[in-house]
């Protein structure tokens, strides 16, 4: 298992490019929660992902558990767009692909089934008197 340095420079995390903010934590806390802020924002700027951690007491915790869930997230972001372009590409092969003989002379009859039954149809005429 990757800690959690090893796993931001997997993913090309660069300290550089997180806005990092702290902000005062809601919820229950007492005096705690309104004299300090533990809860911890970060932005990363590539790729616009925000995530908000409020989880633990201490700032530092919070730190810590921000950038792995920003990390968690960037990974499935890049997981899902290498999916997505493999996707692409096994779309376009099967695009390209001939269709089998058999298919053809299917699709070849039903068109002629519908040319015969639009040219049986008589025009309508309209008496002009």
């Amino acid at each position: 298992m990757l800690n959690l340095k090893q796993k931001m420079s997997k993913l090309k995390l660069k300290e550089e490019d997180i806005i990092e903010s702290f902000v005062r934590s809601s919820g229950p806390g007492g005096q705690n929660v309104n004299k300090t802020s533990t809860c911890v924002y970060l932005k990363h700027l590539p790729t616009g992902i925000e995530v908000k951690c409020q989880r633990e007491r201490s700032q530092a915790a919070n730190r810590i558990l921000a950038r792995k869930i920003l990390s968690e997230k960037v990974h499935a972001l890049i997981s899902s767009r290498l999916l997505e372009e493999k996707q692409r590409k096994a779309k376009a092969l099967r695009k390209g692909r001939r269709r089998p003989q058999g298919l053809k002379e299917k699709i070849l009859e039903e068109k002629r089934r519908h040319s015969l039954k639009k040219s049986s149809r008589q025009p309508i005429k309209f008496d002009e008197s």
